[in-house]
């Protein structure tokens, strides 16, 4: 009769895997070199996660629970506007602290797009913000039921992200932001 996993080192196994990760990405991780990293053998991370993209998949489950922290307690205080929340929302997802983050959250994106197979709960990135963002947005909605309003804000936040993580052009993002923020006031 087999053993039964032991809950604990495997929380502890993935804790320590998701730190690996983001700190060093997803491109070319195998194994191998993973499980030397963590201390432990593949055929442990194997009998704990059952293959290799059940564990990738743990590790993003993981990254995302670390990096989406009470956005909407976080961000302004109940009595801003939603020019205030955006900004308070720029600042929070562009910190210094959230580069591996943002930079695992492209780098699953992008090889997403070339293996859609390998992510078949990708759209739920997107989609577990829709509440967050509705609620923090709500002046600027169409209603409860409105997603565009969270796709678009969603939208204009990544491809500044982007565009911080490819120039480093800290000044113009901010200013985009600032830019974008006076539309939601019309």
């Amino acid at each position: 009769m087999a053993r039964p996993t032991d809950p604990a080192r495997r929380e502890r196994v993935l804790a320590r895997a998701a730190d690996h990760v983001l700190a060093h990405g997803l491109a070319g991780l195998s194994l191998r070199p993973l499980a030397a990293a963590l201390d432990t053998s593949p055929r442990m991370l194997l009998y704990d996660f059952g293959s290799k993209q059940e564990l990738v998949s743990a590790i993003l489950v993981e990254a995302r629970r670390r990096g989406a922290a009470r956005v909407a307690g976080e961000l302004a205080p109940e009595t801003a506007g939603p020019e205030e929340r955006l900004r308070a929302l720029w600042a929070w997802i562009s910190a210094p602290e959230r580069v591996p983050y943002v930079r695992l959250f492209f780098e699953v994106h992008a090889d997403a797009v070339a293996h859609p197979e390998n992510y078949p709960d990708l759209a739920t990135l997107v989609t577990d913000w829709f509440g967050t963002l509705g609620a923090t947005f709500r002046d600027v909605t169409e209603g409860p039921g409105d997603t565009v309003t969270p796709t678009v804000v969603m939208a204009f936040v990544r491809g500044l992200l982007l565009d911080l993580a490819v120039t480093g052009d800290r000044d113009r993002a901010d200013r985009a932001v600032d830019r974008f923020a006076g539309l939601l006031r019309a």
